[in-house]
């Protein structure tokens, strides 16, 4: 199945570049490029990729208000995956850009291989996050105070799924929360499902984002 892609970037040289790279690839078809955020909008509305990669600071609107725009309620559970793409590592847009419903943040200078991989990762319904982006968004959670109700929804999760939530807010991948618990990775693949289901999120990095904000993972624990 063909994974439909729209560039959103202000520099020309970026959207070419990464345009090229991604069409090379089988599995990957980009559908359209844009310069600004307002245009990333209203492209991803009429063109309905799979995944949109967006650039931060761009015209007329920023990549985060352009995310807000396309995954605001109820369109978050129904518009196409969002993918963050920036030259900072340290800047103060990771922890809303998730918040806004961003599925990964991924550093431009990052190996081709990563983007096609990322592509890959967030159009299959995972999270992704650059290790440096990883640190910045923890350091970040650890100045925010836990909230002290925890989330209703929160109760419909089994004793194993939470443990299983815990496990991916701390960064463990699959085949990792498996040889924690002793468990095939299909078993985890299979809690992971009905957590983000249950919860009503889209994918990983939604669920990390509600783990630390929830106060279900506190930092240093």
């Amino acid at each position: 199945m063909t994974i439909r892609v729209l560039i959103a970037d202000d520099q020309a040289m970026v959207r070419e570049g990464f345009g090229s790279l991604l069409a090379a690839q089988s599995d990957l078809a980009v559908v359209g490029a844009v310069a600004d955020g307002a245009q990333a909008v209203e492209a991803a509305r009429r063109l309905a990729p799979d995944v949109v990669l967006m650039d931060v600071r761009m015209p007329v609107l920023d990549g985060l208000a352009a995310t807000r725009q396309l995954l605001g309620s109820p369109a978050r559970e129904t518009g196409p995956r969002v993918l963050i793409l920036t030259t900072f590592d340290l800047d103060d847009y990771v922890y809303e850009a998730l918040r806004a419903g961003a599925s990964g943040f991924l550093l431009k200078d990052a190996p081709a291989a990563d983007l096609v991989h990322a592509v890959r990762v967030v159009a299959a319904g995972e999270g992704l996050l650059a290790p440096s982006v990883t640190r910045r968004l923890i350091a970040e959670f650890a100045t925010r105070p836990a909230r002290r109700t925890r989330p209703v929804s929160l109760d419909a999760l089994t004793p194993r799924e939470t443990e299983v939530l815990r496990l991916i807010a701390r960064g463990l991948s699959n085949a990792e929360i498996a040889a924690d618990l002793v468990v095939a990775e299909q078993t985890v693949k299979t809690h992971v499902g009905r957590i983000l289901g249950k919860l009503g999120l889209r994918d990983r990095a939604q669920a990390v984002v509600l783990a630390y904000e929830s106060g279900l993972v506190v930092i240093g624990e």
